[in-house]
């Protein structure tokens, strides 16, 4: 990560945090009234091939059994009704607000992988770690939601490993690899902003239509990389 870069997530991270602080009490108290402890939901990732973290969601599911998978349909029925609006908005990621004051992450990156993914294609994710995992990146913005199609439609936990590995990761890591080859400070602003507005069509009633997704990838082919 370029100082440029760090600079411009630990800033943004400060202003969110004076002015969302609020927000994140409200959520968790709702969330200890609600379903109780543990409020904050922690999951081992890789920053880094050789360099695990732990990443910090609001918690979304009962605490009934070990989760060390990605979400899929057979998991639909641990999800709690605060944690299906926290979901849907993308609040419950707020938390990870101290995981990029921390250096864990950055605001725009590929998705922080689950350590058995990096152990299994260690060849694709040398190439994509090399850069800072993020809250969004171009393969959220233009992937996210075929893959949660995708995986809503598995019934094991066998399934879902086999469609992630074999279907989401190289389709992801493609894309990931296309924002790194062009990122900037310009195009990583342009992705926060079609993050933004991708959560607003979801409070609008629906999901962000397919165009937006489509023009943030063909921007990233239009935009020069610059130093960050």
């Amino acid at each position: 990560m370029t100082p440029g870069k760090r600079l411009f997530d630990l800033g943004l991270a400060t202003a969110l945090l004076v002015l969302l602080w609020p927000v994140l009490l409200v959520i968790a108290a709702l969330i200890l009234i609600r379903d109780g402890q543990p409020v904050i939901f922690r999951s081992e990732r890789m920053r880094a091939p050789a360099q695990p973290f732990t990443l910090l969601k609001f918690r979304t599911m009962s605490n009934d059994m070990p989760d060390d998978t990605v979400s899929a349909g057979y998991k639909s029925g641990r999800i709690t009704a605060i944690g299906r609006g926290l979901r849907r908005s993308r609040l419950d990621e707020l938390p990870q607000i101290f995981n990029i004051l921390r250096g864990d992450m950055s605001f725009v990156g590929p998705r922080p992988p689950l350590p058995r993914y990096v152990a299994l294609r260690p060849d694709l994710y040398a190439r994509v770690l090399e850069n800072r995992p993020g809250i969004t990146g171009l393969a959220t913005l233009v992937y996210r939601h075929h893959e949660e199609d995708m995986l809503a439609r598995c019934t094991s936990v066998e399934e879902t490993h086999e469609t992630y590995l074999r279907r989401c990761v190289p389709a992801k890591a493609r894309l990931d690899l296309i924002w790194a080859r062009r990122r900037s400070v310009c195009f990583d602003t342009l992705l926060i902003l079609r993050t933004i507005g991708s959560l607003f069509s979801h409070t609008g009633g629906g999901r962000p239509r397919a165009r937006h997704s489509q023009t943030a990838a063909s921007s990233s082919r239009g935009i020069k990389k610059q130093p960050d």
